[in-house]
């Protein structure tokens, strides 16, 4: 998990993700996109690839890179868990400050 976490940590490959989420691309259609060489983009296709965040479909000499929506659900419960633990906290602090304020004005 942390190594797909370190992976999206990087802006290019979170667009790479969102280029990819509904609709399979090769590697010349994401680079089009972005203003980095075709060996940079094919780089991150391969951390994104080994961390099991995407993945590819042959199809003769072409490769098509899709999301995998499995993996992705495994990040997405872990950054959930985080935050919902931090929510969890936040919300317990304002409750004890709102009762302190409101010993306060008694």
């Amino acid at each position: 998990m942390d190594a797909a976490l370190r992976a999206i940590a990087d802006p290019i490959r979170r667009r790479i993700l969102s280029l990819v989420w509904r609709q399979e691309r090769t590697a010349g259609e994401i680079a089009a996109r972005f203003e980095v060489s075709q060996p940079a983009i094919s780089q991150h296709l391969k951390v994104l690839r080994e961390t099991g965040l995407v993945a590819v479909r042959r199809d003769g000499t072409r490769r098509f890179y899709r999301t995998d929506h499995a993996s992705m659900a495994g990040v997405r419960a872990v950054v959930e868990a985080f935050w919902d633990d931090r929510l969890a906290v936040l919300k317990a602090e304002a409750e004890a400050a709102q009762r302190r304020s409101d010993n306060d004005a008694s």
